[in-house]
């Protein structure tokens, strides 16, 4: 085992959000602007975490990192390295429960880091198996999709069960990302839309399956460059999510500011009940104002990402 590092970026989902648990396609961005890390240094002493989120040792690890507990110690237990000391240093500028696939990137990274550390070669479908002992210790019944689109260098089209394929983005357009500093509820989330389907499947399944026709619709418009399309839908997407009681008051606060300084289409992004929210805009000026107003409505943090990123990677 020697020193090695490995690389990870966030994730939005643009459009597909929760219906793509239930076998829906969704749409997915790598933001690869917001990058984390994970440096796999070897030592005599005991296994060891640095990050913002926890540092300590392995075997204290509380949630909720003890999903990425649980890969790291059987990705060791894979390489013959159970009782391996080590330090594992993890840098990331993604914030933590936003729906920007925290969790996911950050073990897209470990993985790639162990594997380097082992001089292993690791391909795509191995790496997704790996990411999947961690995501469904955290999530439960993750679709897949958050470390299909952290690991990726392109946008995503992506359907439970399948392996992801890039889909075309226009060069034009800009999406903006605004986090409303509240926690995403991604457990809370996914179990009360499963209720929701137990309890009245005859009314919300519809619902769920309005959204995968929103998100067919937008993969057509981003084909047709049809920029005004795609942000109807992105509303229409909202409508669904919101009828579904996933969204919250500071998501409709943003989408509303957002929807008002000019954006196309606008929606939460991620599990809702709090998280991030996303806004498309035409151009530059309008993606400037629309980042105004999201700040002037109380947004912690925005990010904007030029479609043109998803062609020059």
């Amino acid at each position: 085992m020697h020193q090695a590092k490995g690389a990870s970026c966030a994730k939005i989902i643009l459009i597909g959000e929760h219906a793509v648990v239930y076998g829906q396609p969704a749409i997915a961005l790598p933001i690869k602007s917001i990058k984390l890390t994970a440096t796999v240094t070897p030592t005599a002493g005991p296994q060891v975490i640095h990050s913002t989120f926890y540092s300590g040792r392995l075997a204290a690890a509380q949630p909720p990192f003890t999903g990425l507990t649980k890969l790291i110690k059987q990705l060791l237990t894979f390489f013959s390295a159970a009782q391996q000391g080590f330090d594992l240093m993890i840098d990331s500028a993604l914030p933590a429960e936003r729906g920007m696939g925290s969790s996911a990137a950050c073990a897209i990274a470990i993985i790639r880091a162990f594997y380097g550390a082992f001089d292993t070669p690791l391909d795509r479908p191995t790496l997704l198996n790996w990411a999947a002992v961690s995501e469904k210790a955290i999530h439960g019944n993750p679709s897949g999709l958050d470390a299909a689109t952290t690991s990726a260098e392109r946008p995503q089209w992506f359907i439970r069960g399948e392996a992801p394929k890039p889909i075309h983005f226009p060069t034009r357009g800009f999406l903006v990302i605004a986090d409303t500093g509240e926690i995403g509820q991604t457990g809370a989330a996914v179990g009360h839309v499963a209720d929701l389907l137990r309890r009245d499947h005859t009314k919300f399944q519809p619902v769920i399956e309005h959204i995968g026709s929103a998100s067919r619709k937008a993969a057509v418009a981003l084909a047709q460059d049809d920029l005004k399309a795609l942000g109807t839908q992105l509303t229409v997407a909202q409508t669904a999510l919101a009828q579904m009681g996933v969204s919250a008051a500071s998501l409709d606060r943003l989408i509303e500011a957002a929807i008002q300084a000019g954006a196309l289409g606008a929606k939460l992004t991620g599990s809702g009940q709090g998280g991030c929210m996303i806004a498309l805009a035409a151009d530059h000026a309008t993606a400037h104002a629309v980042v105004q107003a999201l700040t002037v409505a109380g947004a912690a943090a925005t990010w904007t990402y030029d479609f043109a990123e998803s062609e020059a990677l």
